[in-house]
C-alpha cells in the first residue's frame, strides 16, 4: 500500500527521536520526549533513512514526496500485552458487573476465562483467523505497529494450539511485528477443577512439547494470582518453559501480592504485567532486575480496580510499558490512544511518559526495541501520522477523538 521509499514533509512535530543505542527509558527520562518542529523524514527500503528540519531539506535530491500537512509523526504504538485472539465478546458479563458482581464473582459463576474457553471450543480455525485478522487490522489503523498476543482461552491441548496457530498465521499474513505468548496457565478448566496437578501436568507434558514442535510461542505466561495459580505452580511451569527457551512474561499482582514478581525475575522475565497491588519488596526486586513492568490502565478502568502507580515507578527508576490488555472480559479495548489518555487522566502521567511507555518501552517489553519503537535512523519505518493537531499532547487530551490519519508499517502506508 504505497512505496517504501518516500519523503514526508511539513511534519508539525516529529516526536520520539532517540539515539540508536538506547533501547528503553526509565526514571526522569520518561518525562522527556525529543521533538523536531517543522520537520521532514525520509524512508528508504522500509527503514528510517534521515530526518531533520524543513529548511535543511534539499528538494533536488527528493522524489516521491508525501505532504503531512502539519500533522504529527511519531513511532507506532507497541502493545506488549493482549489477548486479541478470542472467539466471542462477553457483554452479558458487562451487564452482570453493572448489576454489582465483581470480576472474581463472575469467574466463580463460570464466567470470565472459562466462558471464553467454552466459546473457543466451538469456533473453527478459519473463522477464528478471519475475526482476529479484522480486529488486528482495526488496531493497526489506530496506530499499533507491534503487538504481543497470548493464548489462554483454550485451556486444552487442542484449544491452546488453535489459538497459537492462529497467531502464527497472523504473523505470516500481516506486516505488523507480532510476538506470541503461551498462557495455558490462565485458569483451571472445569474438567480439571478437582485435579489442579493433572492440568499442570498437561501443560508441562503435552502442551509445551507440542508448542515447541511447531515453534508456536516466543514467551510463556502464568496468571499468578490468588484463586488462579500459586507461586509454587508458577515456579514449576516457568521451569518447564525454560527447558524450551521460553522467556517469561507473567501476569502478577492484579489483586494481591503473593511473591510472583520475585519468582518471575528469578527466571529472567522480560516483563511482569498488571502490578495494581504492590509491596515495598516487589518494588525492590524490580529495581534490582532487568525486567520491565507493564501497566494495563484500561483493565483497571473497565473492572474498576486501582490503577498501577506509574509515577512511583518513575520515582524508583523502574522502567515500565503501557499496554491495552485487549480481551473480551476485563479490557475490551485495543486502542492504545485511549490507553495513553488513561495514563494521563487516571494515573497522573505526563503525555511524554505515556508516549515513551507505549512506544520504545513497549518495544523493549517484546524485545524488538533494537529495530522499532523510536524515530531512529536505521530502524523500521513504523510510523503514526496524525491529523493536523496543535501538539502531541492533544492525543491523550482528546480521549474520545481518533486523531490518527495514517499508519505506516515497514515504510508503507497501511491505510
Amino acid at each position: 500500500m504505497g512505496n517504501s521509499n518516500l519523503t514526508i514533509i511539513n511534519i508539525k512535530q516529529l516526536a520520539g527521536i532517540i539515539s540508536d543505542n538506547q533501547l528503553l527509558k526509565k526514571g526522569v527520562e520518561m518525562n522527556e520526549l525529543s521533538v523536531l518542529e517543522n520537520a521532514y523524514l525520509t524512508v528508504k527500503d522500509g527503514l528510517i533513512n534521515d530526518f531533520g528540519i524543513m529548511s535543511d531539506l534539499n528538494f533536488s535530491n527528493t522524489n516521491n514526496i508525501f505532504d503531512a500537512k502539519h500533522g504529527i509523526v511519531l513511532p507506532c504504538w507497541n502493545d506488549s500485552h493482549t489477548h486479541l485472539v478470542f472467539a466471542k465478546s462477553r457483554e452479558k458479563e458487562f451487564i452482570d458487573k453493572i448489576n454489582g458482581l465483581s470480576y472474581q464473582e463472575i469467574a466463580q459463576r463460570g464466567g470470565g476465562i472459562l466462558n471464553s474457553a467454552k466459546h473457543l471450543e466451538n469456533i473453527d480455525q478459519h473463522q477464528l483467523f478471519e475475526e482476529s485478522f479484522n480486529k488486528l487490522s482495526n488496531l493497526i489503523k489506530l496506530g499499533t505497529g507491534g503487538i504481543e498476543i497470548k493464548s489462554g482461552y483454550g485451556l486444552s491441548l487442542e484449544g491452546e494450539l488453535k489459538i497459537l496457530r492462529t497467531i502464527q498465521k497472523l504473523k505470516e499474513n500481516c506486516d505488523i511485528d507480532i510476538k506470541s505468548t503461551f498462557l495455558g496457565a490462565h485458569a483451571i478448566p472445569l474438567n480439571y477443577i478437582n485435579n489442579r496437578t493433572g492440568y499442570i501436568d498437561l501443560i508441562i507434558n503435552e502442551m509445551l512439547p507440542s508448542i515447541h514442535k511447531e515453534n508456536l510461542a516466543d514467551y510463556i505466561d502464568v496468571f499468578c494470582e490468588s484463586n488462579y495459580f500459586s507461586v509454587k505452580e508458577l515456579d514449576k511451569i516457568l521451569e518447564a518453559g525454560y527447558k524450551y527457551n521460553l522467556k517469561p512474561k507473567v501476569h502478577v499482582n492484579q489483586f494481591t501480592s503473593i511473591g510472583g514478581i520475585r519468582k518471575a525475575i528469578e527466571y529472567g522475565a522480560i516483563s511482569v504485567d498488571h502490578l495494581e497491588v504492590m509491596t515495598d519488596d516487589d518494588y525492590k526486586a524490580l529495581a534490582k532486575s532487568s525486567t520491565i513492568a507493564t501497566l494495563l490502565p484500561s483493565c483497571s478502568f473497565f473492572i474498576d480496580i486501582p490503577f498501577a502507580s506509574g509515577k512511583l515507578l518513575i520515582e524508583k527508576n523502574i522502567p515500565f510499558a503501557l499496554a491495552s490488555d485487549f480481551n473480551p472480559g476485563s479490557s475490551p479495548n485495543g486502542n492504545m490512544n485511549f490507553v495513553n489518555s488513561l495514563g494521563c487522566i487516571k494515573m497522573g502521567l505526563l503525555p511524554e511518559a505515556t508516549i515513551n511507555a507505549s512506544t520504545i518501552n513497549g518495544a523493549y517489553a517484546m524485545e524488538i526495541a533494537d529495530r522499532t519503537g523510536s524515530i531512529t535512523k536505521g530502524k523500521v519505518a513504523n510510523l503514526i501520522l496524525t491529523n493536523p493537531i496543535e501538539s502531541y499532547a492533544y492525543l491523550p487530551y482528546s480521549f474520545g477523538e481518533n486523531c490518527i490519519f495514517k499508519t505506516m508499517l515497514k515504510g508503507k502506508w497501511y491505510n
